[in-house]
This record gives C-alpha cells, structure tokens and sequence, in this order.
C-alpha cells in the first residue's frame, strides 16, 4: 500500500526491536541506523517533549550521512506520570519506583515521530492513556526481575506480562503505547 517509499531508502533511527517490529509489520523495507542523541530538553508542555525528542534525534544526522534519497524515520516515547516524565529506569528500585507511581492510577503515553527526507520534515504526536490495576509489591518485583524493563520509558511494556494482567484500561492506541502510533504513522507515510 505504500509503494511510492520504493522511491527511497526507508530509516529507521532507532535501536527498538519493538518499533522495528511495528514498522515492519506495516510492511515497510528499512534498514536501522542509531546515534547516540542527548535526551535533555527545555522547558516545555510535558506533552511536547516526545515531538520535541524526535526532532532531536532526527537532526543528530547529516545529510551527507544518509543515503541520496532517503526518508529518516525517528520515534520517541514518553510517559508522563504525576506531572513528570518517566523516563527508563536507571536501575531495579528506579524501576519499582515507576511501577509504584503508575500503580492504581491512570498516566499518559506521547510518542513523537518525525519524518524527513533532503525536502521536507514534519512532525507529530500521539497520545494515550493507560490505567493501571493496584500492584502489590511481589507482582512488581516479579515483572521488574523477570522482564527487566530497564529499556523501557515507565519501565513497562505493554505487550509483556504486565500489560496482560496489570492494564484495566487504554484509551488510544496499543502501538502508540509499544513505541509507535502506527495508525498515524501510516497515514503520515501515505501522504509524505
């Protein structure tokens, strides 16, 4: 359905097997290319730093850089919990710490995704919100010990264990929350 990114060398800009597994199951041919890219931001809308991010990672790159005619995609995920981004998690108690902020309660997921070829750049984001079910202290410990969600922004991941048992409700998009709006990001492709 996307047959016009035939024109271009397709790049994703990210080491996530989870959003590799999203866009390839969308039926786009890319290669991966990463740089390591600051995570730092001013001072903004929490809701505005995915989108923020993207841009970031996507100017981290050249054009000399990239292939002639390519089309640079970069993803970031954020979860905003208690009026603060979770990031990953440093370590197991940074994780449990996470796991028990979002206990109980309902927090937002914001992915941002910038696109870019030599001619043009946009941007956009999308959000969800996500509900979690009271956790007791082993259930996280065992999600924390098991799964090792130290990759992950929350330290959760949807698709895992704890998606399965721990998510009482989702407003918006599952992919959104795995790392990529795949929806919108089809959409944004279609019309690229």
């Amino acid at each position: 359905m996307l047959q016009h990114l035939d024109n271009y060398s397709v790049i994703l800009a990210s080491k996530s097997p989870r959003r590799q597994e999203l866009l390839r199951g969308m039926g786009v041919t890319f290669e991966c290319i990463t740089k390591e890219t600051p995570e730092h931001f001013p001072e903004m809308p929490l809701k505005k730093v995915a989108g923020y991010l993207s841009r970031q990672k996507s100017m981290a790159f050249s054009d000399k850089e990239l292939p002639d005619r390519y089309l640079l995609i970069t993803a970031d995920t954020v979860v905003i919990a208690e009026n603060e981004i979770l990031g990953k998690p440093a370590d197991r108690d940074d994780a449990l710490r996470m796991l028990n902020l979002l206990s109980g309660k309902t927090h937002v997921v914001v992915t941002g995704v910038t696109l870019r070829s030599k001619d043009r750049s946009t941007t956009f984001s999308a959000s969800s919100s996500v509900t979690f079910a009271t956790l007791d202290k082993e259930e996280m410990a065992y999600y924390v010990d098991q799964f090792r969600p130290f990759d992950k922004a929350g330290a959760y991941g949807i698709q895992e264990w704890i998606g399965y048992v721990g998510i009482s409700g989702l407003r918006g998009s599952f992919y959104n929350v795995m790392g990529l709006p795949t929806q919108r990001l089809y959409n944004a492709l279609k019309n690229f």
